[in-house]
């Protein structure tokens, strides 16, 4: 069940996974006509759901707190060779459930591989220890008894989350129990089978599949820690995406309509991960106490071993300071001898509840003044920490983070001490104009109604077959995605809900507008998720945002208010004027229409704006190419610490700059 785990979070990671619907309903409620919203197909239903994620906290424990620590240790003793062989051992071993099930589910091709697989790895690779049958192209067949029973016809009606073993539900219960049964580890043990013995009862596995199970987990667990500690909702998401990796249905991959490359790009995203996978451990997390909102922020460190040039970086909407894209800039500008440091988006569930002075983001001004406030305060304590190591200062943002950091290049002149000042303001796909974007984003999530509306819902859930079958293999940059136009945006679109919901519920668990009828439940959240999602960014800024700073004393509903306190025209004059600004943008990017490029060309000269002609919004950030230029509009920042060696592994151009109010409590 294990692996299946993996496939769950590797699924959510690509950008597919949602949230818990019941039944029989879909989770966006709607007063539309069906044939004008959008019907996303049902999970397995999860009547259990506050003791499922009773379990998933402690399966979260049991991974962050005991097999995380100690599988570094395990990793120092047992090389990876020697693990990968133990895997192999065990997968060759359990032979007998493949065929079996092959056998059952009629497949008649699949068990004759699994059987030359299986007399192939004994004999040539030693008992399964190396995996002989893989290099001569001897296809595998995975089969269990959950798929047997679901290909007989039984569809589950209950989500279980299994102590250890991660999400389930009781057709695959039932099916583990029959998968166990026949594992012959299950009849080897190391003590005598005594029914009046407790330890025979303890587990349905003995020991050493306990040990098999241990060894796999162990190459895999930093990602599970780290998936869990940087969503806001893990539990929903894996809940939604265990639905389709059990799907025993096989996913049409034709693409039937035409193919957007702005939005195929976009989706490469996915490969841009850290090079080093120890990188991300090599980090610190410390806090730093905000007066502000009398809590302790966390911000993650790289520090260089002697006095270097520091970089802060500020993921895009919604993003974690731990995800893939902030973790693999850090490791890209730490190899060139910098320092860096990254901090969670305004958007973010933890910089919300620990840094942010407003209940909600959305308002620009105050958004962008608490992120300042909050890199004031890190550097002031990393001075005290590392007096004499802390050189030139640079902020450096991609997507919503660029567009943050450029905001604060343009309040620059009228920023007051004691925040910080920077040497360098970085942006990477930054947008003009925030309204734009989130518009565009919903435009995004509503593509699907471009197909008809009987079979939209069916064309959703082969949506995401695609990408749960894609995710069990391992994917390569410039791999052929079989998305049309609407699936692509569409996924595009559901990424960035999945924030919106996230944003939601955190704003109004810290401060309830009594906007929403549902309870806000931490251990029942299915209703009011259900209902966050008939809302959309629109929605937000008008149902939420709007009343919620006229409170106190800021009318955005005036005309053009929101808008210019969101647009980066408003400080045309003094971006222009600013030196120390370096941009990247991809003129194929949908956040930025051409009016928008053809605006940031004439205020930025060439030496201080870099425009690729393809990638999509921070599709094209794993191409050589594109690293350069990022590790380039770095240039000039001294000192730079030696760099260590690199593992593999149209408003008005000169309006008034709007003023930042002080903080909202």
């Amino acid at each position: 069940m294990i692996p299946c785990f993996a496939l769950a979070f590797w699924f959510i990671a690509s950008a597919s996974a949602q949230y818990p619907v019941k039944k029989g309903t879909s989770n966006i409620v709607s007063t539309l006509p069906d044939a004008n919203k959008i019907v996303l197909p049902p999970s397995v239903p999860d009547p259990f759901e506050p003791f499922n994620r009773g379990v998933w906290l402690f399966n979260r424990v049991l991974l962050s707190d005991v097999v995380k620590p100690t599988a570094k240790g395990y990793r120092v003793v047992v090389r990876k060779p020697v693990r990968t062989a133990i895997n192999n051992f065990g997968r060759n071993i359990a032979y007998p459930v493949r065929l079996v099930n092959n056998l059952l589910q009629r497949k008649w091709t699949g068990a004759r591989d699994e059987t030359d697989r299986f007399f192939c790895n004994s004999i040539a690779g030693v008992a399964g220890f190396m995996d002989v049958a893989t290099k001569l192209n001897i296809p595998k067949s995975d089969a269990d008894f959950g798929q047997t029973l679901g290909q007989w016809g039984w569809k589950p009606q209950i989500y279980l989350m299994l102590p250890i073993y991660g999400p389930s539900n009781e057709r695959d219960t039932v099916g583990l129990a029959a998968d166990t049964a026949a594992n012959p580890l299950t009849y080897i043990s190391p003590y005598s089978f005594d029914a009046a013995d407790p330890l025979t009862y303890i587990s349905p596995y003995t020991y050493l599949s306990y040990g098999l199970m241990y060894n796999s987990l162990s190459d895999t667990v930093d990602d599970y820690a780290r998936f869990a500690q940087t969503e806001a909702d893990p539990y929903s998401e894996i809940q939604y995406a265990w639905t389709f990796v059990r799907k025993n249905r096989v996913a049409d991959f034709r693409v039937k309509g035409k193919q957007d490359p702005a939005t195929l790009e976009t989706l490469e995203t996915v490969f841009f991960k850290p090079k080093d996978l120890s990188f991300p451990d090599r980090g610190r997390t410390r806090m730093v106490y905000l007066p502000s909102t009398h809590h302790e922020l966390r911000y993650t460190t790289w520090m260089q071993k002697d006095k270097a040039a520091i970089v802060y970086i500020v993921p895009g909407l919604g993003s974690h300071r731990l995800a893939d894209t902030a973790l693999a800039l850090a490791e890209l500008v730490y190899d060139q001898g910098y320092s860096v440091v990254t901090v969670s988006s305004p958007y973010n569930w933890e910089f919300m509840k620990e840094a942010s002075t407003a209940a909600m983001p959305a308002y620009t001004p105050v958004d962008v003044h608490d992120l300042h406030v909050a890199l004031t305060a890190i550097n002031a304590r990393l001075e005290r920490i590392y007096p004499g190591r802390i050189g030139q200062k640079a902020v450096l943002g991609y997507s919503m983070g660029g567009f943050e950091a450029m905001f604060l290049a343009g309040a620059e002149t009228t920023n007051a001490r004691p925040l910080l000042k920077f040497d360098r303001y970085v942006g990477i796909n930054s947008p003009v104009r925030l309204l734009y974007g989130v518009n565009k984003l919903d435009e995004f999530y509503n593509a699907p109604l471009a197909w008809p509306a009987k079979e939209r819902t069916a064309d959703i859930e082969n949506t995401f077959l695609k990408v749960a079958a894609f995710t069990q293999n391992s994917l390569r940059p410039n791999t052929t995605l079989p998305f049309d136009e609407v699936e692509s945006k569409f996924l595009i679109g559901l990424v960035f809900r999945l924030n919106l919901r996230d944003i939601i519920f955190v704003s109004q668990d810290r401060h309830n507008q009594h906007v929403l009828k549902q309870e806000l439940n931490g251990w029942h959240r299915g209703p009011v998720y259900d209902e966050i999602l008939q809302y959309s960014y629109e929605d937000y800024f008008q149902k939420f945002v709007i009343p919620y700073y006229r409170k106190r004393g800021i009318d955005l509903s005036a005309p053009d208010a929101l808008e210019k306190a969101s647009d980066l025209r408003t400080y045309a004059s003094a971006l222009a004027a600013n030196p120390n600004i370096r941009l990247m943008v991809n003129r194929n990017d949908f956040l930025l229409p051409p009016e928008d490029l053809a605006w940031l060309q004439s205020i930025f000269p060439p030496e201080r704006l870099k425009v690729f002609e393809q990638g999509g919004h921070l599709g094209n950030l794993a191409n050589p190419t594109v690293q350069k230029t990022i590790v380039g509009m770095l240039d000039g920042l001294r000192p730079v610490a030696p760099a260590p060696p690199v593992k593999k592994s149209s408003p008005a151009q000169n309006a008034a700059p709007v003023p930042v109010p002080g903080t909202l409590k």
